[in-house]
C-alpha cells in the first residue's frame, strides 16, 4: 500500500494506476481544478503526502504547476513521453504498471501496512448507506473531515487511507446529527 495520495488529471488515469499498485487517487479533472479539489489535495498533503503523476504533455505540466502553486510540499512522478504514447494519444492510461511503478519509485514513494480500522459495518450503523439519509451523510462527513463525497465503499476506503482517527470519526458524525437536527444541510 502506498502511504502518499496520488494525484492524476482523469477516470482513465486512474483506472492505470489502481491496476499497477493499491493507492488513493485524486482525480482533478483536467484544467476544471476546482477550489473543493485543491482543498482536498491540501487535506490529503497534510494527511499523507502527496504525488503528482501527470501526463508528459503541456497539459499535464500546467496542471502540475496549478497544484504545486496552491498545495506546499508535494512530490512529482513523471512518466516519459514515449512510455505514455499509444495510438497517437499521450497520457498516464496508456503506462503499463510497471512504468507507472518505477515512476512512483523515483518520486521516493512511501510503503505503508493497509488500514481496515472503517468498515461497511460502520456505514451501516451510522447511517452513511442503507438510509434515506446516506447520500447526505456521506456528503458532509466528507466535507467535514476535507476528504471529499464519496459512496459507502469509497468513504471507508477514505477514512482508512487517509488516517482518520475513531476519535476525528466520532466528532464528525456528533456534528452531523446537530446539523441535521436544525435543518442545516
Amino acid at each position: 500500500m502506498i502511504k502518499e495520495v496520488i494525484v492524476v488529471e482523469g477516470r482513465d488515469d486512474v483506472d492505470a494506476v489502481k491496476k499497477a499498485l493499491d493507492a488513493e487517487i485524486i482525480a482533478v479533472g483536467g484544467f476544471g481544478i476546482n477550489a473543493k479539489v485543491i482543498e482536498r489535495i491540501k487535506e490529503a498533503q497534510k494527511r499523507k503526502g502527496v504525488i503528482v503523476l501527470t501526463d508528459p504533455d503541456f497539459a499535464g505540466e500546467k496542471i502540475r504547476r496549478i497544484i504545486s502553486k496552491r498545495v506546499k510540499g508535494i512530490k512529482h512522478a513523471y512518466i516519459a513521453k514515449e512510455d505514455g504514447l499509444k495510438n497517437g494519444d499521450i497520457g498516464v492510461e496508456n503506462a503499463v504498471p510497471k512504468v507507472i511503478m518505477r515512476a512512483l519509485e523515483m518520486a521516493k514513494v512511501t510503503g505503508e501496512e493497509k488500514r481496515s480500522f472503517f468498515t461497511m459495518q460502520d456505514m451501516f450503523y451510522f447511517k452513511l448507506t442503507g438510509d434515506v439519509t446516506s447520500k447526505n451523510r456521506r456528503g458532509m462527513l466528507g466535507k467535514i473531515l476535507g476528504i471529499g463525497y464519496g459512496n459507502a465503499t469509497q468513504m471507508v476506503s477514505r477514512l482508512n487511507n487517509y488516517g482518520i482517527t475513531k476519535e476525528e470519526f466520532v466528532k464528525s458524525i456528533e456534528e452531523i446529527e446537530k446539523q441535521l437536527e436544525v435543518g442545516i444541510k
